[in-house]
């Protein structure tokens, strides 16, 4: 898909957010004139629109969706996908192997036929479905092909953005790609430590093989009698499975000049749940990307005291904490749960089998029709009062006092 050309029309911004819209990019500015950020400047708002007197925010940047699932989560998937749904975006589906054809057959026919889709083209699924082992390499080999098929197929997208089935949207897109794009489009969103702690003994120094490279269907991992010692040529980091990555590095990843990524990626083949430590030692070990990370997810999630191996499934006890915390995403959920309706309806403004409405949605919703069945121009955005929500936990990320000294530690 080609960039459109000509300026972005967007409408102007309510005076009383201006304040909260300068700090992001000031801070940014600071980072860099302290050496944080790189060759990369970030865009002053104070700058456009000066001759007509309005604050005209800079074009917003486009993501690209990696959203996926295993055996009986194609509805789960539709859903997930409505809810994310941008024509801005790019969106790429993947159900693994263990899904039954069918099942697929209806989520790709979706994807296809869709006259929203079919009309922007910025929704695709994976064809030959990669086998998945939650706690082997499988993961990470189904992501980086997924990075790959983004960057083949879509050009000129900022951040990549990986979902499950059991995540979903606290705001709509449009509250995402207005605060999205006061940011420098290197910063890479992923949760990171070197003190590893019972992950050493667990994790780095067991050998394990995942039978998704070698058998059609997903088993258990097997286990090697042997340990390994830790490596002397890199530092392992670890943390969330789920990342905010830009494509510089993602670039970085799939093609690696210096030969970083290709050397831990085979480390990586026998490392227990890899997705939660490949991407992060790869950056923190990287002298061109270890300055460019923030050490936070953007997912809002619950854990038990103390910590489980997995976060607790999020329910409408938890749905204050969510809407005030100004992540954009929260894991995780199970199956139709009530919350989900709730989020739908009072964050997401979304009816039942609909998109989430933007800017770019022109019905009437007055009369009771669909409000994106009438569609506009993709780079018209216009944010709600939730993105300042965002806009807060970004300023929080970014102070100065904080942001270095969470680098790669």
């Amino acid at each position: 898909m080609r960039k459109p050309h000509g300026v972005v029309d967007r409408f102007p911004i309510n005076p009383k957010w201006v304040v909260l819209l300068l700090v992001i990019p000031l801070l940014a500015l600071f980072l860099l004139l302290i050496g944080a950020l790189g060759p990369l400047k970030p865009h002053n708002p104070s700058d456009l629109g000066r001759a007509s007197g309005a604050l005209r925010p800079p074009k917003p940047p486009r993501l690209a969706y990696l959203i996926s699932g295993t055996q009986g989560d194609g509805r789960r998937l539709k859903r997930l996908l409505q809810a994310a749904y941008h024509p801005w975006n790019f969106y790429l589906l993947h159900l693994d192997r263990t899904a039954p054809p069918e099942e697929r057959a209806d989520l790709a026919t979706y994807a296809a036929s869709e006259a929203t889709f079919v009309q922007f083209g910025n929704v695709r699924m994976v064809e030959d479905a990669d086998p998945v082992s939650q706690k082997g390499p499988t993961m990470i080999a189904c992501t980086l092909h997924a990075v790959a098929i983004l960057l083949r197929e879509f050009e000129d997208w900022s951040w990549f953005i990986n979902l499950s089935a059991a995540d979903y949207p606290l705001m709509p897109q449009d509250d995402i790609l207005h605060v999205f794009s006061y940011l420098p489009r290197d910063f890479n969103f992923i949760k990171h430590t070197s003190d590893i702690g019972w992950r050493e003994y667990e994790r780095a120094r067991p050998i394990i093989v995942d039978p998704g490279f070698y058998k059609p269907s997903r088993t258990d991992i097997f286990w090697a009698k042997e340990k390994r010692s830790m490596p002397s040529a890199f530092k392992i980091f670890a943390g969330s499975s789920w990342v905010i990555l830009a494509r510089p590095f993602l670039e970085f990843c799939i093609w690696g000049w210096d030969n970083l990524p290709r050397t831990l990626l085979m480390y990586y083949t026998n490392f227990l749940s890899s997705s939660e430590s490949y991407f992060h030692t790869v950056i923190c070990n990287s002298q061109d990307f270890q300055n460019t990370t923030i050490n936070d997810d953007l997912r809002f999630m619950m854990w038990d005291d103390p910590p489980r191996l997995h976060p607790m499934n999020l329910t409408s006890e938890h749905f204050n904490l969510m809407a005030e915390s100004g992540a954009p995403f929260a894991h995780s959920f199970s199956r139709e749960d009530p919350v989900l309706d709730r989020i739908d309806d009072e964050l997401l403004q979304r009816s039942a089998g609909r998109f989430t409405p933007g800017k770019w949605c022109l019905a009437n919703p007055e009369f009771g029709t669909d409000p994106c069945s009438v569609r506009g121009r993709p780079s018209v955005i216009q944010p709600t009062v939730n993105s300042r929500r965002l806009e807060m936990l970004l300023v929080k990320l970014l102070d100065p006092d904080d942001f270095r000294p969470r680098q790669c530690i």
